[in-house]
C-alpha cells in the first residue's frame, strides 16, 4: 500500500486539487475523486456529514458505496454513530470491530476525519472498510490531505453561493429603490394636472367659459385614465415579475383576437391607418386570449404615441411549430445602441423620455406575457424607417 500511496503522490495528486478548485458542484466532484483515488486507497463506502442547525447535529449530505457494501447499502455501517465525537475531539479517529466475524459487512474499520474550516469543526468525512485490512499511518495521512481538499471545496462553494446571494439582494435592493424613484417621478404628473386642473375650477374668484370648463375636465379625465393605466402596468409588472401573474390558458383563434384589437384601436384612433396581413389558414394556439390581446394593445399604443400619423402593418404567418406576428410602424424608429434595452422594466428611449408620457413597463410586461406563453418577442428597427416587433407563439 505504501508503493500505491507514493505512486498517487507523483500522478495524480495535482489532478485532484485541480477537481477540487475547479468544481461547480462539490458531490459531483466527490464522485470524479472517489472514481480516481480508489485504485490507490481502498474502501468500501464513503459518507460526508455536515452540520446543519448545530454543530453537534450532523447530517448525511453525501453518501458512496463503492464496494462490498454496495449490495446492502441500508444494512452496514455508515459511521454515523462517531461523528459526533469527531467534532466534539476535533481529530482524526479510527474504529476497529472489537471481534472478527465471518459476516465481512459486520466488521467495519473506520476512518473519521473532521472538516474543518477557519475557526471551527463543521462536518465529518467517514471512510468505511469491511473486513479489513486496518488503515495504516499512511493511509490516515492522505486521508486527511483529500479531506482537506474537500473541506477547501465545499466551503469555496458555500462562499460562492453567499455571495451571490448578497448579489441579488442588492440587485433586488437596486431595483426597488428605481421602481421607488420611477413610481414617484411617474406618479407626480397626472396627480399634479388633476390637483392643478381641480383647484383652478374651484377657484370662486372667477367664472371659467363653458368651453373652457370641459377642457379642463377632459385634461383631469385624460389624466385620471394614465394614472390608471400606471397603476395597473406596476400591479401586473411585479406580479409577473414575482410569477404571480396566472394566465388563464384555452384554445383561441389568433385571428379573431387581432381583429377584435385592431377594431378596439380604430375606435380610440379614428384615423389610424392599420393593414392586417394573414396569407393563410392559421391553427388554434393555447394561450391566454386576455393577456394576448394586452400585448397587441400596447404594440399598437406604442406606434400611435412614439410614430404619430404611421400607418402600422401586422404580418402573420405559420411556422413549422409555431406562429409568429410582425408589428410595424414607418415611424422615427429606435437607435441601435438601445434596442436591446427596451424590454428591460422602467427603460425608456432617450429621445422620448421627456415627448411623451410612458412608465417603461409596456414592453417589459408584453415580454413577460409572451414568456409565458413559451414564445419570444423581439425588435429589429432603422432609424427615420420605423420598428418592427416580431412576436413567436409556439403551437400546442
Amino acid at each position: 500500500m505504501m508503493e500505491a500511496l507514493k505512486q498517487i503522490e507523483t500522478t495524480t495528486l495535482y489532478s485532484l486539487s485541480q477537481i477540487c478548485w475547479e468544481a461547480s458542484n462539490w458531490k459531483a466532484a466527490l464522485d470524479e475523486i472517489v472514481k480516481q483515488i480508489r485504485p490507490y486507497f481502498i474502501f468500501d463506502n464513503l459518507a460526508v456529514y455536515l452540520s446543519s442547525a448545530s454543530q453537534l447535529n450532523l447530517e448525511v449530505s453525501y453518501a458512496k458505496a463503492t464496494g462490498r457494501g454496495k449490495s446492502k447499502e441500508a444494512d452496514v455501517a455508515w459511521g454515523e454513530n462517531i461523528t459526533s465525537e469527531v467534532i466534539r475531539q476535533g481529530h482524526t479517529i479510527l474504529q476497529e470491530p472489537d471481534e472478527l466475524q465471518n459476516d465481512r459487512l459486520q466488521e467495519p474499520y473506520l476512518l473519521a476525519v473532521p472538516l474543518q474550516s477557519i475557526n471551527t469543526w463543521y462536518g465529518v468525512v467517514i471512510f468505511i472498510r469491511f473486513g479489513g485490512p486496518p488503515f495504516n499511518e499512511d493511509q490516515v495521512l492522505f486521508a486527511e490531505f483529500m479531506v482537506h481538499q474537500i473541506s477547501s471545496m465545499i466551503l469555496r462553494q458555500e462562499h460562492e453561493k453567499m455571495i451571490k446571494k448578497l448579489e441579488d439582494h442588492i440587485s433586488t435592493l437596486q431595483i426597488q429603490e428605481d421602481f421607488i424613484s420611477t413610481l414617484s417621478h411617474e406618479l407626480k404628473n397626472p396627480i399634479g394636472f388633476i390637483k392643478g386642473y381641480t383647484t383652478t375650477l374651484l377657484r370662486t374668484d372667477t367664472n371659467w367659459p363653458h368651453e373652457t370648463q370641459m377642457e379642463f375636465l377632459n385634461i383631469i379625465d385624460q389624466e385620471t385614465d394614465h394614472l390608471k393605466d400606471l397603476i395597473d402596468n406596476l400591479l401586473d409588472s411585479s406580479r409577473l415579475q414575482s410569477g404571480k401573474g396566472n394566465l388563464n390558458f384555452q384554445i383561441l383563434r389568433l385571428d379573431a383576437i387581432l381583429n377584435d384589437v385592431i377594431s378596439h384601436s380604430r375606435m380610440l384612433h379614428p384615423d389610424l391607418e392599420i393593414h392586417l396581413d394573414i396569407r393563410q389558414e392559421l391553427p388554434n394556439l393555447n394561450g391566454d386570449p386576455r393577456r394576448l390581446k394586452q400585448v397587441f394593445d400596447n404594440l399598437i399604443s406604442n406606434s400611435t404615441k412614439y410614430a404619430p400619423h404611421s400607418p402600422i402593418k401586422i404580418r402573420v404567418y405559420r411556422e413549422k411549430t409555431g406562429i409568429s406576428i410582425d408589428f410595424r410602424d414607418f415611424g422615427p424608429g429606435i437607435p441601435a445602441k438601445e434596442i436591446d434595452k427596451i424590454f428591460n422594466r422602467f427603460y425608456r428611449c432617450e429621445k422620448h423620455s421627456d415627448e411623451t408620457h410612458g412608465s417603461g413597463l409596456g414592453l417589459f410586461i408584453c415580454e413577460k406575457i409572451i414568456s409565458a406563453h413559451k414564445g419570444k418577442i423581439s425588435a429589429t428597427s432603422i432609424p427615420g424607417k420605423g420598428v418592427t416587433f416580431h412576436i413567436f407563439l409556439p403551437l400546442p
